[in-house]
């Protein structure tokens, strides 16, 4: 009995085989992301500069003119902005970042972007901050900070927020959604206690954010009380104290309400979105290797 022709080849993915031609089972959680050498290292960069352009101005001196510097700020969106799609260069180099993880990138970047000005100008209600922490826990810190990164890139075009601000926000939702990612067990832990850890982890993440960028922008604003300004030469654990004062008078009414609706929604809408997340990873097989198989007709 002769065989059927066969004709074009198909392009099909294949699941992984023992040398018995048994499945092999994933030993972990599949990741669109699997930090490499270049990756860690790219991050590792981004994220010394990002301390850095966050933190000087607290170990100028009183003669270094840093009002000055206030007009220098444009230029470290173009010194940041290249070293965070570095990140994305080196991850592709280093993993292959699919058609597939490019897909699911652009469409949880569309999501964050279109949910951050849904709280613009409400106490600072920013619901998407449960969307980045959810999506960095499921996939991975790689993911989780280019996801950040790209997701508050697309929320500036959209808002029209673009400024020399926006390289430091990128860089700390990138920060807030590589943390999701390094969370302890992302293989293991599930249920209400994988729930609680994320809001807890929200909690934190959203004050920290808001302290982060609050730090970014206060020594260069003039006028402020003697008890909240920034003070060039003064010993670093007073410029401390009286940035903890500034927090407290000006940005503490924005970063709890947020904190307070990141909460929320993870223990309310994180199941679903959890498990859509999930479903989402394992179906698009990230980790199975494509080949070409003759097609039998």
């Amino acid at each position: 009995m002769s065989s059927a022709p066969k004709g074009r080849g198909e392009l099909r993915a294949q699941p992984r085989t023992t040398r018995s031609g048994q499945p092999v089972r994933q030993a972990g959680q599949v990741r669109p992301v699997r930090l490499g050498r270049r990756s860690i290292a790219a991050l590792a960069l981004v994220s010394a500069v990002g301390v850095v352009a966050f933190g000087w101005p607290l170990l100028a001196g009183s003669d270094s003119g840093l009002s000055a510097h206030a007009k220098d700020a444009p230029w470290l969106f173009a010194a940041l902005l290249p070293l965070l799609l570095g990140v994305v260069v080196a991850t592709i180099a280093d993993v292959g970042l699919d058609a597939k993880a490019i897909a699911m990138l652009g469409v949880l970047a569309a999501a964050g972007a279109a949910l951050r000005p849904l709280g613009a100008g409400t106490a600072g209600i920013e619901p998407m901050f449960f969307l980045m922490v959810l999506s960095g826990r499921v996939l991975g810190p790689g993911f989780g900070f280019v996801l950040g990164a790209v997701s508050m890139f697309a929320s500036a075009l959209l808002t029209g927020g673009v400024g020399p601000w926006m390289p430091f926000q990128m860089l700390a939702m990138g920060w807030v959604c590589m943390g999701a990612g390094l969370l302890p067990g992302p293989d293991t832990l599930r249920g209400r206690g994988e729930l609680y850890v994320l809001g807890a982890y929200g909690a934190v993440s959203s004050v920290l954010y808001g302290t982060v960028m609050n730090l970014q922008g206060w020594p260069y604003i003039g006028g402020l009380a003697t008890g909240v300004s920034f003070v060039p030469g003064d010993p670093v654990g007073e410029n401390l104290a009286r940035f903890v004062a500034y927090c407290l008078a000006t940005s503490l009414g924005w970063d709890l309400p947020r904190a307070v609706v990141t909460v929320v929604l993870s223990v309310t809408l994180g199941p679903a979105v959890l498990k859509a997340l999930r479903r989402a990873t394992r179906r698009a097989a990230f980790e199975t290797p494509v080949t070409f198989e003759p097609s039998q007709r």
